[in-house]
């Protein structure tokens, strides 16, 4: 236990310089941090919504628009269904959640059977619908238990894509998680104006790409008087903001021809001849030979870009496109591009998200934060290096040195897995402080122990270290698996303290064991000691 070859005195002592080398960045201000070389750590730790401010939002998913949605577009395919088989119907329409129809009278499939082919066909666009049958009237509406899957499905796809959002508009460590059946909580810290990020996640950022029903006037389009299958879209504001002879809406074909979740890639590029900012994007496999065939059978014909019901451009369809991507156009400035391309690479949010609370704190409030808990640190490990002296002399002041080291290497693993240090992430280094200190107080017992029953101080201070391991093991990895579990089921708040709880225990173990370790046996080596100064 005291022989320490050369290589791992160097491998000690080298890997104590590089974290405090690692942690004194935290210690610095911006403006300093800056100033450092490149080649020089300069990574601070992240500091919590608690410690630097910034604001919180609680949204709350739209289920009832969502299925609202689904309901229409289940009649769309149901329409054209019926249609394809032959179908007679009237009266196809959504009422109270519920899709309803009545079959003909001289609809061939009235005149064959009592609805049995009816069935299949609604069977083949959706088996997860419940068919409710009175005679000829109908009544659809989707299973329990697909609602339940969808509205998982749905919560767990807006959580990523809030994830995408957030973090692609350059905000540090975001927290987001989800609270109840239907709500997400989202602290972004650093932010003290939430309101560009209230616009991005406020926009489900669905792109379809619709045909332009020409032969539909402008007088129709103001009056509404449009044909059935053919819905009015009101033109984005930059076009008529940027162009006076912009249509203020548009009518186009309700059918879909091609949706934006065949993206891969947008970028924000600019027009080779008017310079202005646009927008690139790039299908997949198949949507590129969607879009091809589009082009293709409909050149000559203006073809509207939709997003979020609202028509950004409709430009006129010049060649066949057949690469698979595109340019949207219509006014934009360089930011409002390149918002759009985070929404798009991101994808649609699967239901609206409404921002039902908001809160800010202010960095006023933080740096109080920040001065309590550095108070508190400071004086708990004061009193922590106080008492080590008076009761264990110059073993205690080695203690002492091994708890800064196990401070320092805290703060640098922090910055290293870029973890989020909160207020009770403090109080949980103070806590990891003072357990690297009482794994030297066994220790030391122990050697008091030995030099009482005979032993000599060479012997007394190599069983303390032997003898007092085992005890000082199993205590860490009880902690670290209290920490663990912490960290498993806590949400928060929690989970940091959970995080700086588990790598102090680590770093506590490895002072502890290893650097305090050397430090008295070096001292031993050299000093020779008669008695044992503690």
């Amino acid at each position: 236990m005291l022989h320490f070859p050369r290589w791992k005195i160097l491998l000690i002592t080298g890997s104590c310089l590089l974290f405090i080398l690692l942690a004194i960045p935290s210690f610095l201000s911006e403006s300093t941090r800056a100033k450092i070389p490149g080649w020089l750590p300069s990574h601070a730790v992240s500091l919590g919504l608690d410690l630097q401010g910034g604001s919180q939002l609680l949204l709350e998913i739209d289920f009832d628009t969502f299925m609202r949605e689904q309901m229409t577009n289940l009649v769309d395919e149901l329409r054209n269904k019926f249609r394809e088989e032959k179908i007679g119907y009237r009266g196809l329409a959504v009422s109270d959640g519920k899709v309803i129809f009545s079959l003909r009278e001289d609809s061939p499939v009235t005149q064959v059977n009592t609805g049995g082919d009816v069935a299949k066909a609604i069977r083949e666009v959706s088996p997860d619908l419940d068919i409710g049958q009175i005679g000829a009237d109908y009544t659809l509406s989707f299973s329990d238990k697909w609602q339940k899957a969808t509205r998982e499905q749905t919560i767990e796809q807006s959580l990523e894509i809030v994830n995408r959002r957030v973090n692609e508009t350059g905000t540090k460590e975001p927290i987001i998680q989800r609270q109840g059946q239907n709500r997400i909580l989202l602290q972004v810290p650093g932010l003290a104006d939430p309101e560009h990020l209230k616009s991005l996640l406020g926009r489900t950022a669905k792109m379809t790409f619709h045909l332009v029903d020409g032969s539909v006037s402008p007088e129709d389009i103001e009056h509404g008087t449009v044909p059935p299958g053919t819905i009015v879209l009101p033109g984005d504001d930059r076009n008529d903001e940027r162009h006076e002879n912009a249509p203020r809406k548009y009518a186009v074909l309700a059918h879909v021809l091609l949706s934006g979740d065949m993206l891969v890639d947008a970028h924000t590029t600019y027009d080779n001849q008017t310079g202005e900012p646009v927008v690139s994007f790039r299908f997949n496999n198949t949507g590129a030979r969607k879009f091809a065939d589009i082009t293709t059978d409909n050149v000559g014909k203006p073809f509207a870009i939709v997003l979020d019901n609202k028509v950004i451009t409709a430009p006129v369809i010049r060649s066949p496109i057949i690469g698979g991507s595109g340019i949207i156009s219509g006014g934009f400035t360089a930011e409002s591009a390149n918002d759009l391309a985070i929404l798009l690479r991101a994808g649609a949010l699967p239901a609206p998200l409404k921002i039902i609370e908001e809160r800010s704190v202010g960095p006023s409030l933080g740096a109080d934060s920040i001065a309590a808990g550095t108070k508190a640190s400071v004086i708990g490990i004061g009193l922590v290096v106080v008492f080590m002296v008076i009761f264990y002399g110059l073993f205690g002041l080695f203690a002492d040195i091994a708890m800064i080291i196990n401070a320092f290497m805290t703060l640098s693993l922090l910055s290293l897995f870029e973890a989020t240090l909160t207020l009770p992430g403090i109080a949980g280094i103070v806590l990891t402080v003072g357990m690297a200190v009482d794994a030297n107080v066994l220790v030391y017992e122990r050697m008091r122990e030995e030099v009482k029953n005979g032993k000599s101080v060479h012997t007394a201070i190599e069983d303390g270290f032997r003898l007092a391991f085992g005890t000082i093991f199993d205590s860490h990895i009880t902690t670290l698996s209290a920490a663990l579990i912490l960290y498993s089921f806590g949400t928060g708040t929690v989970k940091g303290f959970a995080v700086t709880l588990a790598i102090g225990i680590i770093c506590s173990l490895y002072t502890a064991v290893l650097v305090t370790r050397l430090m008295v046996v070096t001292w031993l080596r050299k000093a020779r000691p008669k008695t044992l100064p503690i």
